[in-house]
């Protein structure tokens, strides 16, 4: 009965676009909040909006809700999320990472900092993991020294609980501490409780997203004072595991494919895209079923959202709860031609992720788009600005701005990506990237250069590195790219010489 609910919900809703490129279900959104067309379901009277600087009164409780490996492109199968985040709130069409990897990313949500003031680029030593990890100030820290009450509730960093010495410790900053030990996955996966082992198997009741999610309702409902809550399944993740009830649910539905799916002529993409061969008809249906399974897994994470707000409401604090929900990293599915779950590379389907932000006493009732470019380094210094602290030495800024006034805020016109060549995939070479609001310029290592134009090639498929007719606009992108990457990954030298 309830996957027949979430289906017919579902299918009421954007479905019919079925992820049709990177603007299923919306449409497109210029900088600056636009109201949404879609229907919404009636709801009480909320708070009227105020632009009193937030924190005068009680400080609001926080949630962070972060997917691992979700595309931005997928809410629409996600009907709590909809209705009750999306259709309460602003949805942030143009959110992105600025490392599309877990371990850098995660750190860059903690710290509002980019991975060359971190040094973590990658998800294991050396550059990366748990152990290269300075975690003395984060969100959590800062939270904490303010009043709150924090709980991370599932992934931490990569690498956290491999050595028997991690499985004990728990990160400065944390009140409430259920981590994933040692690996990860929806079934036969270990916690660790504030240092104490727990074990489950492969019934029903175990099933990780659902196991984290009643524990961070009961971290919710055992809670007197603000709070900050880290909800972090491993959802969807690959291999995308559905939960008991949700395998079937997207079983039938016929996908739209980007003119990028499979993309034949690579002749003018970098060599470690033109080497790769086309997918074969068994891999792109890998693919197919990776990307239904995705889907079927977030299911799962939507009744994980309905337990939270539950929790909110019961404990009288839904209306004045500041709610995030995004994703670590996005992921491929076919495009150029990479094979499912591949993300490092700079193109758009591992950089954008979701972004919903609910906060009721500044968003108010009507439900709305914003096309600002924003990055998961601005979650940290957003949150800290809430509580009225500050975040050191954030990379970042607070998206406060953007939700609670009017008018137009000054904001950044293009950001920063960078990748550090390693693994889980050493093929993909060392870059900097900069992506404006037009588009995109890649310098490699390896000296290649990618440019595209965003706007009459979303799909990234012609290379106009090179060409005449935009040599002066690489010249500028290349030279901003000089002040971005700065410093750049270890050992990338292809900008020496640019007057750094």
């Amino acid at each position: 009965m309830r996957r027949r609910l979430l289906l017919a919900l579902v299918l009421a809703g954007a479905v019919v676009s079925s992820c049709a490129g990177s603007q299923s279900g919306t449409k497109t959104a210029s900088p600056g909040k636009t109201s949404t067309t879609a229907p919404v379901r009636p709801a009480a009277p909320t708070p009227t909006p105020t632009r009193l600087a937030v924190s005068r009164g009680p400080r609001p409780s926080i949630v962070l809700i972060i997917t691992d490996d979700q595309r931005w492109d997928t809410l629409w199968g996600m009907p709590i999320v909809e209705e009750a985040l999306a259709a309460h709130g602003v949805t942030f069409t143009n959110s992105f990472v600025v490392n599309p990897l877990c371990c850098p990313s995660r750190v860059s949500v903690l710290t509002g900092r980019y991975s060359h003031s971190t040094g973590v680029y990658l998800n294991r030593p050396p550059h990366g993991g748990f152990e290269d990890f300075r975690d003395a100030a984060t969100i959590a820290t800062v939270l904490h020294g303010a009043g709150y009450r924090t709980g991370l509730f599932g992934k931490y960093l990569n690498g956290y609980g491999t050595r028997a010495q991690d499985l004990t410790y728990i990160p400065p900053g944390w009140d409430d501490w259920l981590a994933f030990a040692g690996g990860y996955g929806y079934y036969d996966y270990a916690l660790t409780d504030g240092g104490r082992i727990e074990r489950y198997g492969r019934g029903p009741s175990d099933y990780s997203t659902r196991v984290l999610a009643g524990r961070a309702a009961t971290f919710i409902r055992d809670t007197k004072g603000p709070l900050f809550l880290y909800f972090a399944p491993y959802a969807p993740h690959a291999p995308a595991t559905p939960p008991p009830g949700y395998g079937d649910a997207f079983a039938h539905f016929s996908w739209w494919k980007p003119p990028s799916y499979n993309e034949r002529d690579r002749s003018d993409k970098p060599a470690y895209i033109r080497s790769l061969p086309p997918l074969t008809k068994r891999e792109l249906g890998q693919i197919e079923r990776f990307r239904r399974e995705q889907l079927e897994t977030s299911l799962g994470v939507d009744d994980a959202v309905r337990t939270i707000l539950d929790a909110l409401v019961k404990t009288g604090r839904l209306r004045t709860t500041f709610i995030v929900y995004t994703s670590d990293n996005g992921v491929a599915w076919g495009e150029h031609p990479l094979s499912a779950a591949r993300k490092l590379v700079p193109y758009e389907e591992p950089i954008r992720v979701p972004l919903v932000i609910r906060y009721d006493p500044l968003i108010g009732e009507q439900p709305s788009e914003d096309g600002h470019l924003v990055l998961n380094i601005d979650l940290a210094p957003t949150m800290a600005a809430l509580a009225g602290v500050s975040l050191p030495r954030a990379d970042g800024r607070s998206l406060l701005p953007l939700l609670s006034t009017e008018r137009e805020p000054p904001w950044r016109s293009d950001f920063l990506v960078e990748h550090l060549a390693g693994l889980p995939d050493p093929k993909v070479p060392t870059y900097c990237a900069v992506r404006s609001e037009r588009y995109k310029y890649v310098l490699y290592q390896t000296g290649e250069e990618e440019l595209y134009d965003l706007v009459h090639d979303p799909h990234e498929l012609e290379n106009l590195a090179g060409h005449a007719r935009v040599t002066s606009v690489q010249r500028a992108l290349r030279a901003r790219l000089a002040t971005l990457c700065n410093p750049p990954p270890p050992g990338f030298t292809a900008l020496a010489g640019d007057g750094r």
